[in-house]
């Protein structure tokens, strides 16, 4: 039989059986209590009782550090993965222990976040936890726990962007930019297609102006990839001065991200001020909504608009799938009817 004993306003359930560690665990009312005790009873009587101790004594919070040393570290991505446990974090969940974390819980904090973000940054949160939970299980031995993201809805994915660079634009981005670099690093990816990541971490000593190509030993995909480099590519490396620390740039992604936004920013207001001064409407698509990963798509499109089929596009950008690379590829219909003639 279970006892049960109030202390402080509280209930604490205790569970005494032959053979099994003594089990006790607080609720805030009597009847929580004996429902729990009444569980974990036919769970033995059953045969089928898995010890929850760790995951009731395991905090979400003080899951997220361990994972946060022990997994974050292994992964790529660990900046943006680090951000996404500081929102963790500081969720009231956050301060529940494991067995306690619930679908329902998860859903509620599910559709919290779609007020405030994209249904795309909720799913990258929503799988953060999902892996945690599953290494919870795996690795750490925390026995008893549901995984709680696998019994809700996860946010319907959205489309692939299909922003493409309108005349002008780069031009007037690259003028407005106050950054000595941005200018170079934005007609770089749009000549490569290489990712905004991939770019800022270049060195000199993995490219070959000789050969036109720079070698990535270490991408977003996990494998080596060799990137040919246009006339135009060799052009931009050939100007660069060569810096004391090897690197090509000497930017960090952050830095690019920041200089972009600024100079899209910029841009913006001085097209603005020129329609005033000439009486127009300005176009509200026109240097509007276009992020520096939006070259990339730029680049993977013009590169099939050059004729090259999707095998050598896919060699180029590392695309693991037809499917990817069709996210990331939107082709002019004028262009196309060019081809039709």
């Amino acid at each position: 039989m279970a006892t049960f004993q109030k202390r402080s306003g509280a209930w604490r359930a205790i569970v005494t059986r032959k053979g099994f560690e003594r089990l006790s665990r607080t609720f805030d009312t009597r009847v929580d209590a004996e429902t729990w005790a009444r569980q974990i009873e036919s769970e033995i009587d059953r045969g089928v009782f898995v010890s929850r101790k760790e995951a009731e004594n395991t905090t979400l919070s003080e899951a997220l550090d361990r994972y946060e040393r022990e997994i974050i570290v292994e992964k790529k991505g660990a900046v943006q993965e680090k951000s996404r446990i500081r929102i963790w974090k500081r969720s009231p969940l956050a301060k529940r222990f494991l067995a306690q974390v619930q679908g329902k819980d998860v859903a509620a904090y599910r559709d919290a976040r779609l007020k405030e973000v994209g249904p795309n940054t909720v799913r990258l949160e929503l799988a953060l936890l999902s892996h945690l939970f599953t290494i919870a299980v795996k690795e750490w031995g925390i026995s008893g726990l549901v995984n709680p993201v696998q019994q809700i809805r996860k946010p319907k994915a959205p489309e692939g962007r299909d922003r493409r660079l309108k005349p002008e634009e780069l031009d007037r981005i690259v003028a407005a930019s106050e950054s000595a670099v941005l200018g170079d690093i934005a007609r770089f990816a749009i000549e490569t297609a290489m990712r905004q990541e991939e770019i800022a971490e270049m060195i000199w000593d993995h490219a070959d102006q000789k050969k036109k190509t720079y070698i990535l030993l270490d991408t977003k995909n996990g494998t080596k990839r060799i990137v040919p480099l246009s006339q135009e590519a060799v052009r931009i490396l050939s100007s660069l001065p060569r810096r004391i620390d090897g690197k090509v740039w000497g930017i960090t992604p952050h830095a690019i991200s920041v200089a972009w936004r600024r100079a899209v920013a910029r841009a913006r207001a001085t097209y603005e001020k020129e329609c005033e001064e000439k009486g127009q409407k300005p176009d509200p698509s026109f240097l509007v909504d276009l992020t520096f990963h939006d070259l990339r798509h730029e680049a993977t499109s013009r590169f099939f608009e050059k004729g090259l089929n999707p095998m050598q596009v896919a060699a180029i950008t590392g695309h693991k799938t037809l499917q990817m690379l069709k996210r990331y590829t939107h082709l002019k219909a004028e262009d196309l009817a060019e081809l039709l003639k």
